[in-house]
């Protein structure tokens, strides 16, 4: 896939992609969700690009085209997260991963 001006390139590209003011909003709110937290650390542990402690930055970050999609799938665009309003993309967030706990929940073997 070629390099979409939306995400930057570099060792750290999703982290560019999403603002301070949306991860701090995120983080912010998570920390008062805490029936999210393990939803959150396995969708986290998910989304991390194998081996990623083999590689600097020595991060759990998704892959620079996972991340591309995501954007495009979530808000229209690449990078496109709506950093004007970082309670909103953080709501988001949060909106996914209580889906996903409740997806979790309805699929579990009885």
């Amino acid at each position: 896939m070629d390099q979409d001006p939306g995400v930057p390139a570099g060792p750290l590209p999703v982290l560019r992609a999403v603002p301070l003011s949306v991860a701090v909003a995120l983080f912010a709110r998570l920390a008062r969700q805490p029936r999210l937290w393990p939803i959150a650390a396995r969708q986290f542990r998910a989304m991390a690009a194998p081996g990623w402690w083999r590689r600097a930055p020595f991060l759990p970050v998704p892959p620079a085209d996972y991340a591309r999609f995501r954007f495009q799938t979530m808000y229209g665009g690449p990078g496109a997260v709506p950093a004007d309003d970082p309670g909103a993309a953080a709501a988001d967030v949060l909106r996914w991963l209580e889906w996903a706990r409740c997806e979790r929940r309805a699929t579990r073997p009885l």
